[in-house]
């Protein structure tokens, strides 16, 4: 059904391309959901502020019959018009598109630097080995963080490192910003005021292939241990992934699944989390991260690392809860984060997009 679907998305989108492009239009794609402050946001909040281009954001996860039937019919036409196209994921009907040869797609991808494999580097089904092989093959620039990554963004993409640009993340525009710190806390305490006047460490743990493991995620956690122990300096908030299928809410825990990313990687002082790119962003940031991996032997059977997962991750490995905690309580310098800061990112200013604009518009 979904390749009938990218073909009748496909067919719609050749026969509209046909015209002329249109050499001011900037196409946001948004395959993945990544919130108001993800690359794709900032790097179109940085287009629109030049104002010199017409502006178009589309969404591939339509939340009614309505928009599904407006993406399948209209947005085609809007895309095959499109000078400059930018998205942050995969777009599976793309490997059926004829883009015009002066179209610049520029993938921006929904997370910075490299630490799980993804794209062509992961064990995917031939079939969709293929789709997403031919997708990479229409893009004219890939985004990455660092010079180092370079080689790993290539072969997820299976595109040459001609076109992989260490250009930095717009993402780290909004974190590295100038922000009222103030103003942001206010906005999270007036929903969780049971943090006032405590550190925030944030659990945000990846999601695992197995709906049973998944499910057990919460159970490697004693949020009851934690307030004993800690409850009086910190504050325990819990944030699982989308794909997640949890039991529920962690009792004695803040649910913090629904809040933005951005502001919570601001508010919170350390992460703990397993396999997540999130520790991307609190690197960045310079913040402590504590890597709660008790399942590393399954995990990296399954889903695998672009390096050794003991030898790379930015901060202390632990195998059970007590670890956790006496990490939290004991904090100490780790050279290691600096190291790692270092590999995934060669610039640490606020100047990311407009890098990014530069080369693509020209």
């Amino acid at each position: 059904m979904k390749k009938l679907l990218y073909r009748v998305f496909a067919l719609i989108f050749n026969i509209a391309g046909s015209a002329r492009l249109k050499e001011n239009r900037v196409v946001f794609l948004a395959p993945h959901k990544g919130g108001g402050n993800d690359s794709l946001s900032v790097m179109q909040r940085y287009t629109e502020s030049l104002k010199k281009y017409e502006v178009i954001r589309i969404s591939s996860s339509p939340s009614s019959v309505a928009e599904a039937l407006r993406f399948l019919f209209v947005s085609p036409v809007k895309l095959a018009r499109a000078k400059y196209i930018f998205l942050n994921d995969n777009f599976m009907p793309m490997a059926y598109l004829r883009f015009s040869p002066d179209a610049v797609i520029t993938q921006l991808w929904h997370g910075e630097g490299a630490f799980k494999k993804f794209g062509l580097m992961t064990d995917l089904k031939p079939d969709v080995a293929e789709i997403e092989k031919k997708a990479g093959e229409k893009l004219t620039f890939v985004i990455c963080t660092s010079e180092n990554v370079k080689s790993v963004y290539a072969r997820a993409f299976g595109c040459g490192e001609e076109k992989v640009l260490p250009l930095g993340s717009p993402r780290a525009d909004y974190l590295l910003a100038e922000h009222d710190k103030a103003e942001i806390s206010e906005r999270f305490y007036a929903k969780f005021p049971e943090c006032r006047g405590k550190k925030a460490v944030l659990y945000a743990p990846t999601f695992r292939d197995d709906p049973e493991d998944d499910r057990a995620i919460l159970s490697h956690v004693d949020a009851e241990k934690f307030r004993s122990e800690l409850g009086d300096e910190y504050c325990l908030l819990v944030k699982l992934h989308p794909q997640v299928r949890s039991s529920g809410a962690l009792s004695g825990a803040a649910d913090v699944t629904d809040y933005d990313i951005g502001e919570l990687s601001l508010i919170c002082d350390t992460l703990v989390t397993d396999y997540s790119s999130v520790c991307m962003d609190f690197a960045l940031l310079n913040k402590k991260c504590v890597f709660y991996a008790y399942d590393l032997e399954k995990y990296d059977a399954s889903r695998s690392f672009c390096f050794g997962y003991e030898g790379y991750v930015p901060g202390e490995i632990a195998k059970d809860f007590d670890t956790v905690l006496n990490a939290i309580k004991n904090p100490r310098s780790d050279e290691r984060l600096e190291r790692f800061r270092n590999f995934n990112f060669d610039y640490f200013d606020t100047d990311n997009a407009r890098r990014i604009a530069d080369r693509v518009f020209g």
